[in-house]
């Protein structure tokens, strides 16, 4: 099981390569179901690792002037909110046991729960896909809606420890009117800067107990997926792996609500 964790990285950073999203939406589940990390400590190592390889991502996308800066940078401060209240908050204010009718349902269990039907969400938009603005509709660039949306996006990376790339992307492309190059790049920027700073929240929570070496590990390997992956776009077409990965996702969704109620 470990070795399928560890490979399970490499995917990771094969898919946000080739993709711009979709693959740390399987870092939480890779690390509970393969690895037997807590529920609440994999939403920060998925932090962490999100961020880091979403960052090697965005420094080989800025060396090719990919990124919109000012774009990136309205999206992303309201998402550090967003994170932070999420991370600070609203994961206390979930009690360690929810009675449902007769059951006592745990902390930990209602977490992956909710973390499936955002894969539900992600799935249908990675299936679903998006168009890039062909200039034939008339789309105000709304700054409130990107701050809104960025803001909705950090509590749910907060929550659940996912990049929210099926999110960011087609916000961009919509209300920002970027094409969909630039729009990728500049979603591995804001996940890596949003994912980042939740982690280091989480640094002071002395409830934590970080296994670094696992952690080191599976970055490096999420690292080299995505170098990987941005090689493999010369050969790939995106949109058909994109479809297929969501696919791959509702399945997955389907398997951690039998997993966490059966």
């Amino acid at each position: 099981m470990i070795v399928l964790g560890y490979l399970g990285a490499l995917i990771i950073g094969i898919v946000l390569g080739l993709i711009g999203g979709g693959g740390s939406i399987l870092t939480v589940p890779i690390f509970v179901y393969l690895l037997d990390v807590n529920p609440i400590l994999a939403t920060a190592y998925s932090l962490f690792v999100v961020g880091v390889t979403a960052l090697a991502g965005a420094i080989r996308n800025f060396q090719n002037n990919q990124i919109d800066f000012k774009t990136g940078i309205i999206f992303a401060i309201p998402a550090f909110l967003g994170v932070y209240i999420a991370r600070a908050y609203l994961l206390d204010l979930i009690p360690n046991q929810i009675l449902f009718f007769s059951l006592a349902i745990q902390k930990e269990t209602v977490i992956m729960i909710f973390f499936a039907f955002i894969m539900f969400i992600a799935s249908y938009f990675m299936i679903r896909g998006h168009k890039e603005d062909d200039g034939s509709i008339e789309i105000n660039y709304s700054n409130l809606i990107l701050t809104f949306e960025g803001f909705i996006v950090g509590v749910l990376t907060g929550i659940v420890g996912a990049g929210g790339g099926f999110l960011i992307i087609p916000a961009l492309i919509l209300f920002a009117k970027l094409p969909m190059k630039k729009a990728v790049a500049t979603s591995l920027m804001i996940i890596a800067i949003k994912s980042l700073f939740g982690f280091i929240g989480d640094l002071g929570n002395s409830n934590l107990i970080f296994d670094w070496g696992l952690l080191f590990l599976f970055s490096i390997l999420s690292i080299c997926g995505i170098f990987i992956g941005v090689h493999m776009t010369k050969f790939v077409d995106g949109k058909n792996l994109k479809k297929g990965f969501g696919w791959f996702v509702l399945i997955m969704a389907f398997i951690i609500i039998f997993q966490e109620v059966v």
